[in-house]
């Protein structure tokens, strides 16, 4: 097999396209298929820095772990980053080329980097075995079909079969299946070869004659029924849900190891970017990451994580409107850990000087470090190495905002500053030694007996995760089937169901 590919496309956005995608990806390689992932556009704030200094989705990231390759820009050429409700700034090939409102993007431009995103796959289809292409919110969003380059606009442009999935834990999902196909044209219809089920609970037998009727009624299989699966944490693509409000990282069930466990709450930020950082918290034992949006949050917090953001001015207001400055200021001035991470690494600054991001000129940071920050036109996109704690440190930054550190500690990029530390490094905590050094300074200062765990690997743990999900797909899939569907593409006479795209 050479060239092959699949594109999995849902019914909705957070659907499980990319959980699927990944997992495909996992099943795949284990049976020795050289495969890699792709995403034609994505938008999404969780972003990744390859090897090259690209910038591309978290989520093609995660999926390229699980087909066991080096991530590229080739598997996400298009990365649309949003600065507001209206615009995004657009990332081509991993790196930003301007900003955009989103009637700029679909009134023209998008359909101009179809080219470049065919591109992009044909590269990558001649050379792996197989490609698996992953959707982006809908295929039946019909008033984006002309523009299309991720959903039935690449499937037709490169023949490839889809296979749509949905999310029955949701409901609606026979609704969502059958009106899909029914907006969709003929020629789209055409490359729809079935459907998949996620996150169903309970007994399948129950699901099968509704599945049946879908079968009549749609003339297309369903290629799987996946269970409901707890705790995978996987890193999310859209972000946190609308609702903040009692959010918690899942995390590993294993006891603390000391007598207390350790309570970090991060500030839940407008364009809240990279939040992944605080997964390999939560991966400790006894650590528990929940996201927060007013200061009586923070009283109980033994760590307060001010994460990333596409808006570290628009951040910096928020925090001040919702008291959470104040509860910061005074967690620093009793020596209470907080920790910021680039657009927050920013905020806990002295001075802020931004004509690019938000415009706004100067604006005064919370003054818990000795840091002034000018935002340049530049996007500085890398992957350093250090040391800090006594221990070895791998990150990437992304970021706009120069940080001129005018004392403190050293502290990675950033500095320190009693127990308030800052810096531009994402991933940071992914580095074992470093995390479990970090997590020992911040008990200390908290006044928790809390003892990080001496043999916990976030690496380990992720591809524990990602081999849940080659497991989900060899287990409750047709994969003969899927792999008929990836050499050969979508099978002939799949009927026409009415009415069609309007």
């Amino acid at each position: 097999m050479r060239g092959g590919g699949l594109l999995v496309a849902g019914t909705t956005s957070d659907a499980g396209k990319s959980v699927v995608t990944a997992g495909i990806c996992r099943w795949l390689v284990r049976q020795g298929v050289k495969v890699a992932p792709f995403k034609g556009q994505n938008m999404s704030l969780n972003s990744f820095v390859t090897r090259e200094g690209a910038e591309i989705g978290r989520a093609q990231a995660m999926q390229a772990q699980a087909a066991r390759v080096e991530p590229t820009a080739l598997m996400n050429p298009v990365l649309l980053k949003p600065g507001s409700d209206r615009s995004s700034q657009v990332v081509l090939m991993g790196r930003p080329v301007g900003e955009l409102s989103a009637r700029g993007y679909h009134g023209g431009r998008q359909k101009e980097l179809l080219e470049p995103v065919l591109a992009c796959l044909e590269e990558l289809r001649g050379t792996y075995d197989a490609v698996i292409c992953e959707g982006a919110g809908s295929p039946a969003e019909i008033n984006l079909r002309r523009t299309d380059i991720v959903n039935m606009g690449i499937a037709r442009a490169a023949k490839l079969p889809v296979v749509v999935v949905g999310d029955i834990d949701r409901g609606g999902v026979f609704a969502q299946f059958f009106g899909t196909t029914a907006l969709l044209s003929p020629e789209d219809q055409s490359l729809v070869a079935g459907y998949l089920v996620n996150k169903f609970r309970g007994d399948v037998t129950l699901l099968e004659p509704g599945l049946d009727m879908l079968h009549g009624l749609t003339g297309r299989r369903t290629f799987g029924v996946l269970p409901y699966a707890h705790g995978l944490g996987i890193d999310e693509e859209d972000g946190l849900r609308v609702s903040l409000r009692g959010t918690v990282r899942e995390s590993v069930v294993a006891p603390p190891v000391g007598a207390d466990v350790l309570r970090v709450a991060v500030c839940a930020v407008p364009l809240m970017s990279n939040f992944t950082d605080v997964d390999a918290l939560a991966a400790e034992p006894g650590v528990v990451v929940r996201f927060v949006d007013r200061p009586e949050e923070l009283v109980d917090a033994d760590l307060v994580v001010v994460p990333g953001t596409r808006g570290t001015v628009r951040a910096l207001a928020w925090l001040r409107e919702r008291g959470l400055a104040e509860a910061l200021v005074r967690r620093a001035a009793e020596g209470r850990p907080v920790l910021g991470v680039c657009g927050g690494f920013q905020a806990l600054g002295e001075r802020i000087e931004d004509e690019v991001e938000s415009k706004a000129g100067v604006v005064d940071g919370l003054g818990l470090l000795p840091v002034r920050v000018r935002f340049g036109i530049e996007k500085t996109l890398a992957r350093p190495v250090g040391e800090a704690l006594g221990e070895r440190v791998e990150g990437y930054e992304i970021h706009h905002g120069v940080a001129d550190v005018r004392g403190g500690e050293p502290f990675l990029d950033g500095c320190r500053v009693g127990s308030v530390w800052g810096t531009h490094w994402h991933g940071s905590l992914e580095s074992d030694g470093f995390r479990r050094a970090f997590l020992r300074e911040v008990a200390a200062a908290a006044g928790r007996r809390f003892v990080p765990a001496p043999d916990t690997s976030f690496g380990a743990l992720r591809e524990e995760q990602l081999d849940r999900l080659g497991d989900l797909i060899e287990e409750h899939a047709d994969t003969d089937a899927l792999l008929r569907l990836i050499e050969r593409g979508a099978p002939e006479g799949l009927p026409f169901v009415p009415p069609g795209a309007p």
